[in-house]
């Protein structure tokens, strides 16, 4: 009894977030309790009268199960909508066109490889859509009567998230909860030597790492994060997770409405940016 309930207080939600326990301990902790059961399961069998074969197949089955443990305590993020709210700091007096996005929320649709991103502001809606078969990637820029759609292959993706290319992250033992989710603190660095925080929780493996390219290589989803345009600094952080189905109909492409840029044509300054 004490045993079991031992591992209903550290697998409860709120008491590992209380006490920094995320997935990955949690796994090894399961995984080690399961181990020394098995063990004693393995004295118990080599005492009865099953015969020899049997009781081979038996452990070998029981031991595919304990390994495959620290798996199954993490949730791989195939289909979900991650809610983020947005502040933005300009460490200026002076109202800017950057402080209107301060307020702004994003909306991400995950489905299997693809993925949707939104920023919805006073501004306008900018939607990223990523085709998780081709590699493509659409751009939709909505803001009143201008409305862009720019399309970019693969190698324009990539050359688009340049910036991004190479981050390496220093995880910290500082630990906070987000959304419920027990989150570790990690600093990642640039290329060109600039660094940023982001707290992530190991709960959660992304399927598709595309639709956050900054954070593609964290062990986990990026909960709270700050990303740098020019001076101002933008805070990202979620505040809603919902498993729910997202319908196919959200990686539509609309059909008109829309002036078609390529990528080479939207950077020369033709497309809104």
């Amino acid at each position: 009894m004490w045993k079991l309930r031992s591992i209903f207080t550290f697998t409860h939600p709120v008491l590992r977030a209380h006490f920094h326990i995320d997935a990955h301990c949690l796994a090894m902790c399961v995984w080690l309790f399961a181990t020394y059961s098995l063990y004693c399961l393995v004295i118990q069998i080599e005492k009865t009268e099953i015969s020899g074969m049997k009781k081979i197949i038996l452990i070998l089955l029981m031991g595919v199960g304990v390994w495959n443990l620290p798996a199954a305590a993490q949730k791989k993020l195939t289909e979900a909508t991650l809610s983020y709210d947005i502040v933005i700091n300009t460490d200026n007096a002076a109202p800017k066109a950057a402080d209107m996005l301060d307020g702004a929320t994003s909306v991400i649709y995950l489905k299997g490889n693809s993925s949707r991103s939104e920023m919805i502001s006073s501004l306008g809606t900018t939607a990223t859509i990523v085709d998780g078969k081709s590699g493509n990637v659409t751009i939709l820029k909505d803001y009143g009567q201008q409305k862009y759609m720019i399309t970019l292959n693969p190698d324009n993706w990539k050359q688009s998230n340049r910036k991004y290319e190479g981050v390496t992250f220093t995880y910290e033992n500082e630990y906070k909860t987000i959304a419920g989710y027990n989150c570790q603190k990690a600093i990642g660095k640039l290329t060109d030597g600039s660094t940023f925080t982001v707290y992530f929780t190991r709960d959660l493996i992304p399927v598709n790492r595309e639709f956050q390219y900054l954070n593609k290589n964290l062990p986990g989803l990026a909960m709270q994060y700050e990303a740098t345009q020019g001076k101002t600094k933008v805070t990202y952080t979620i505040s809603n997770i919902n498993f729910g189905l997202v319908p196919a109909a959200k990686f539509d492409l609309p059909r008109s409405g829309y002036r078609v840029m390529t990528y080479e044509e939207s950077i020369s300054g033709g497309g809104g940016n």
